[in-house]
């Protein structure tokens, strides 16, 4: 196939019981500076990287390493008590896969997850919710484990509605293979990046993974600077749908 999902591993590891945290662009940003966040200041190294020939031609550079579109990083934390903690896997990318990619790549990460021995994934999404008087965080699981995660952090579950992209099949093929998938649906302002709305969907995660700790004010900081980066990443894959004049004069 000419637009294979490929899977290229830096290092070959087991990551048993670990929380898998996926974040692509979705409304505000929200889901992506959030993943960013917990990649940066959780210090996690890059594991694994994914390719194929229908995603945007760039690569990410981070400290003159290049990158390729969609990553994997991980890394364990230590506890107040020196003692290691949960594991924390996370998925980031700064574009949205063509439309008969995304079933492809969502199974290429979910056998990653279940290779790795992951225990639980949790997809972030942001929704607009106009009109709202108090916007809230909703959840939806795959499977009944996953709902009883909801029950247990207070997270509202989503009764009646759709979810699409990346998070929806994601959900749907959860429930098929039986894997405990999360979707958080975060309060998002549309026109603009929102790192308020990360820090909420933030709020959540660590109640997940209690060491990492949620200080707003240094998020809205290092917000600033990966919503630097998003954005030119973005611009970026913009810039390459757009024909050449080479292109513009061949094609019409």
């Amino acid at each position: 196939m000419a637009d294979e999902v490929r899977l290229h591993e830096y290092r070959d590891e087991k990551y048993d019981g670990a929380l898998m945290i996926v974040g692509f662009p979705s409304v505000g940003l929200v889901s992506s500076i959030a993943a960013n966040f917990i990649i940066r200041t959780g210090k996690l190294d890059r594991v694994a990287g994914i390719t194929a020939s229908g995603f945007p031609p760039f690569t990410l550079v981070h400290e003159g390493v290049p990158s390729p579109p969609v990553r994997i990083y991980a890394g364990e934390r230590k506890c107040d008590d020196g003692e290691p903690c949960q594991q924390i896997v996370a998925v980031a990318a700064e574009f949205m896969p063509r439309p008969d990619l995304v079933q492809p790549l969502v199974s290429r990460l979910l056998d990653y997850a279940s290779a790795k021995g992951i225990k639980t994934v949790v997809v972030m999404e942001g929704i607009d919710q106009p009109g709202a008087e108090e916007p809230k965080i909703l959840g939806v699981g795959s499977t009944n484990a996953s709902r009883d995660i909801l029950k247990k952090y207070d997270i509202d579950e989503m009764k009646e509605g759709m979810v699409s992209g990346i998070s929806g099949v994601m959900l749907f093929e959860g429930d098929m293979r039986d894997i405990d998938v999360i979707c958080l649906l975060g309060p998002a302002r549309a026109n603009f990046p929102d790192a308020r709305g990360s820090a909420k969907l933030l709020e959540v995660i660590a109640k997940m993974l209690p060491e990492i700790k949620i200080d707003p004010e240094p998020l809205f900081k290092e917000a600033e600077e990966i919503e630097k980066q998003i954005r030119m990443a973005m611009q970026s894959v913009e810039q390459q749908k757009k024909p050449t004049i080479e292109e513009s004069i061949v094609y019409g």
